[in-house]
Formats: structure tokens, sequence, C-alpha cells
């Protein structure tokens, strides 16, 4: 039965024939503060849609199914955030069927529909999209507590990172592995593109980011400094010459990765102008390559273009109006309690940021 905005519910008492696991979870959300509710007497009265919720709870408390597996409840919320079976067993890293078995056997434990099935992908029911929250915080709360208990240093669970192409496969890499190495129970699953992701939407427990951020509610952490410079080949300027301040850039060909003003230090100042080009690609090994071809002028970082600097290939330009230092960041949701698997994660990075600058001294972190 679904509760009416008005209607009464009865709390389940400890003393409930059907109290196991959900128990805790109906009487937890009863006095939750988030929840919407008010008290009358010895009744609790709470909305029609937190009702749909604890109903659900209170039948599947009833019947004497509340066993549920944490690992059902994760199957469930990573194919409600991604809309399919088969993306969600791949990101969980198990086959589809073991999804499908574990969505069915979550449903019937609970005696109610969560999940809508079609040729065209997967839908949560109006009680499966409520559950949802609650499941994802269950879970939340489950590994925030096996941190806290397991011994200082070991990690376990699953940390999925979003790292750039450009140079994670290079750079990040032996970081990330040097990370699982030493931590054997951890299941780490790292996802290298150029593109930003959306950490929550995506289900990424941290990415690492370059350059210079975008303001969102993206919890940061400088990890390490990152160098860049302005270059061109020498067939490039011998045709169209080379800009000697930041206004000169509109009058030649850029190479970008979309439409992203390019800074500049002039003295103290930093100066932004906005380039345009006809090439644009999401990658900076792609970039780097149209520059050494002579296309256009390239704004990319010294790990990027060094070797072909030092081959001749490229040419540094406007070299009294470097870029200001950038940075290489972790970034995670604004999570009130970041996961201690994301924090070993960082230390690790700044850890190896600062033995790079320390023997090569002041200069680009990418060599």
């Amino acid at each position: 039965m679904i509760a009416a905005p008005d209607q009464q519910v009865d709390a389940i008492t400890p003393h409930h024939p059907g109290r196991r696991a959900l128990l805790s979870f109906y009487e937890n959300t009863l006095h939750d503060p988030h929840t919407r509710h008010r008290h009358r007497g010895a009744k609790t009265v709470i909305s029609v849609h937190d009702a749909v919720v604890l109903v659900a709870a209170k039948q599947c408390c009833g019947m004497g199914n509340a066993n549920l597996d944490i690992e059902d409840l994760r199957a469930f919320v990573e194919v409600v955030d991604i809309g399919g079976v088969s993306a969600a067993a791949q990101r969980l890293g198990v086959s589809k069927s073991m999804v499908s078995r574990q969505l069915t056997r979550l449903e019937n434990e609970l005696g109610i529909q969560l999940l809508v099935r079609t040729t065209r992908g997967v839908y949560p029911t109006e009680a499966g999209s409520l559950f949802r929250d609650y499941a994802a915080r269950v879970s939340a709360e489950i590994d925030l507590a096996k941190e806290t208990i397991l011994p200082e240093g070991e990690l376990r669970g699953r940390l999925r990172i979003a790292a750039p192409l450009s140079f994670g496969p290079t750079h990040l890499a032996p970081v990330i592995a040097q990370m699982a190495q030493h931590h054997p129970l951890l299941q780490i699953q790292t996802h290298y593109s150029d593109q930003v992701v959306d950490l929550v939407a995506d289900g990424y427990d941290c990415a690492i980011r370059l350059g210079y951020l975008q303001e969102s509610n993206l919890v940061a952490r400088r990890v390490g400094p990152l160098y860049g410079k302005l270059v061109a080949s020498p067939d490039y300027v011998a045709k169209h010459g080379s800009p000697e301040k930041p206004e000169d850039i509109q009058a030649h060909q850029a190479l970008m990765q979309g439409t992203e003003p390019w800074h500049f230090l002039d003295g103290e100042k930093v100066v932004s102008v906005n380039p345009r080009g006809r090439f644009k690609a999401d990658n900076a090994v792609a970039l780097v390559a149209a520059a050494v071809a002579g296309v256009g002028i390239a704004y990319l970082p010294d790990g990027i273009t060094d070797e072909y600097v030092a081959a001749g290939a490229l040419l540094p330009l406007m070299t009294n109006h470097p870029p200001p230092p950038a940075g290489i960041y972790v970034v995670r949701s604004p999570t009130p309690y970041p996961l201690r698997k994301v924090r070993v994660l960082t230390e690790m990075l700044i850890e190896c940021f600062e033995q790079q600058v320390a023997a090569q001294g002041p200069g680009p972190v990418w060599n």
C-alpha cells in the first residue's frame, strides 16, 4: 500500500518477525533528518514518496526476506545510473548474466519491482528511483565502514579513475600500477581519455586533470605543477612569421582542442586570448603532430613538445610571454567522507611529482 501525503504509516518495532537487514534501513530512514516526516503522538506520518520505499522495506521484512547482499545493491545502483545491464556489467567488471541475477535476487528479496526492462534499455520504476538513493547511501556507508575498520595501509574494494590519454599511460600509469602492487586486495579500473567525464554520472571515484581547472562543485587537490609553451614548426614560421605578443595570435592558425582560451604572462599580469583555427583535436599528441606538419601554432605542455623542440622539429614562440604555470589535479565529488583509496592515490602522486621536481629542479614535470 502506498501512503497518501497525510496517511499514517506505523514504524517497524524491534520485535517485528521479519526484522533483519532492512529493519535497520527502515528505522534509520524514519529517523533520518532528510526524510520528510512529522510525528503525531506515537505515529509517524511521511510523504507519499518516502512511503514507497518504506512500505517496500516493511513488506520485505514481513516476508522474512531482508537478507540483502551489498553487491546486489551496488549492481542495482550502477544499472540505474548508466541505464543498461551490459554497460553496468562492464563497469563492475563482471558478466551481464551475473548482474541480471543480482537484480532479480534484489527484487525477489524486496518483493517489489524496481526496474522496467525494455529492448531500448532499463528504467527504474517510481519505487526503484527512490530506492536507488538509499541503496547508494548504504553502499557508500559500507565502504566507509570497511575503510575505518581495516588495518592501516590495507585497501580493498574498487577504485575507478578517469585519467588523460595524452599523459596517463606514460606518466600516471606507473604510479597507479605501484598502488595496485602495494594493495593487492584493491581492484583498480582506469579509463584513459582526454574528454572530461562526469564523475557522478559515469561512476568514477576520482579523475586526474591537467591545466587550468574550470569552476565546479568538485573538490580538487593539486598534486604537481605543469608547464607549457607556444610552438610551431620552422616551415610554418618561415611562411607565416612568429607572434611576438599575445594579441598577434589572432593573425595565426591555432591548433586547439575546442574553444578554450590561451593564457600568457605579461610581466605580473595574465593575459587571455581567444585563438582561431581550422584544425581541432581532443588529444595533445594529435595536436603536436599537426604542429610538426606545419598546420599552425600549438599551445601544449612541455612533456609533449620537448623532444620535438630538442630535435629542431618545433620552435618555441613568444618566449617573453610564457603561459602561466598550470597544475596536475586529483578531483573528486564533494562528499563529506572522501574514500581513503582516493587519498592514498593523491598522496602517491604528490610524492612522485615532488621527487621529479627535486631531481630535475624547477621546470617541466613531464620529462
